[in-house]
């Protein structure tokens, strides 16, 4: 039975997309089957994977409003065991149609509870919002990742989002476990960004990932060319760092068993 990850963070630009994407490929590249949910209308996984938005046929959308089978959305990607789950224009309609859907916050949860067999990772790019398809995500997660930008507003709005995810753990979704906060875009010689860090690492303690993400330029790039960065850029810095969080992701996976 497959894990399923949901990154989330509502505030946009904090490198939550990128961070999805390359872990997975990179659980992928280790032999992990691996499908990528790209819950976000805006689309970036889907892209950044080289896909064009407007010209994927069949798409999450589908699958949750339309109860298409999970298998007639899902695309296959240039690496090996990692599959994609793809978004389009028609999904930022979705959190209004799914107010009028019977137990509208667990629509994804069924839908992925039969995916769950097929793979050995479901990683869900969340919407940079606290609205119902992130409520989604989280309702159908086992765990979920935070990622944070080390600068000074990435504080802001965090209660929100710890106070969603305990309202979802009380009411729809009791086994959820906050996994790690994942430091992103940092950059070590500026004074702020390593104020910043060490107010996260105390209010979040061990839950945050000893990897931290560097501000890089070829990690920055590899979106626009349509691939993770490890097809960019294999020996870049950004492509080091996710490597190293990958590796530090299964180990705790293995400690929390």
């Amino acid at each position: 039975m497959g894990k399923i990850i949901a990154f989330s963070n509502q505030k946009g630009g904090v490198g939550k997309t990128t961070t999805c994407v390359n872990i997975s490929a990179y659980l992928a590249t280790k032999g992990y089957k691996c499908l990528i949910v790209d819950l976000d209308p805006q689309g970036n996984a889907t892209s950044g994977l080289g896909f064009s938005k407007s010209e994927i046929k069949n798409s999450v959308y589908n699958v949750m409003i339309d109860d298409m089978p999970v298998q007639d959305a899902v695309v296959k990607t240039q690496i090996d065991n990692l599959d994609i789950l793809p978004s389009s224009i028609d999904l930022a309609g979705a959190e209004v149609e799914l107010v009028y859907i019977k137990d509208r916050e667990h629509v994804l949860k069924k839908v992925l509870e039969v995916a769950r067999t097929s793979y050995d990772f479901i990683t869900i790019d969340c919407p940079p919002s606290l609205g119902l398809l992130t409520i989604n995500a989280l309702s159908a997660a086992d765990k979920v990742i935070i990622p944070i930008q080390s600068e000074y507003y990435a504080m802001e709005g965090l209660s929100q989002l710890m106070n969603t995810i305990k309202l979802v753990v009380k009411h729809l979704n009791s086994g959820l476990q906050i996994d790690g906060v994942v430091l992103t875009m940092s950059d070590t010689r500026a004074i702020i960004s390593r104020q910043i860090t060490e107010e996260i690492r105390k209010f979040f303690g061990k839950r945050v990932y000893d990897t931290v993400i560097p501000r890089n330029i070829r990690l920055a790039e590899a979106p626009s060319h349509g691939v993770p960065i490890m097809l960019h850029d294999t020996r870049c810095a950004g492509a080091r760092a996710y490597l190293a969080l990958t590796e530090e992701f299964l180990a705790r996976q293995t400690k929390k068993k």
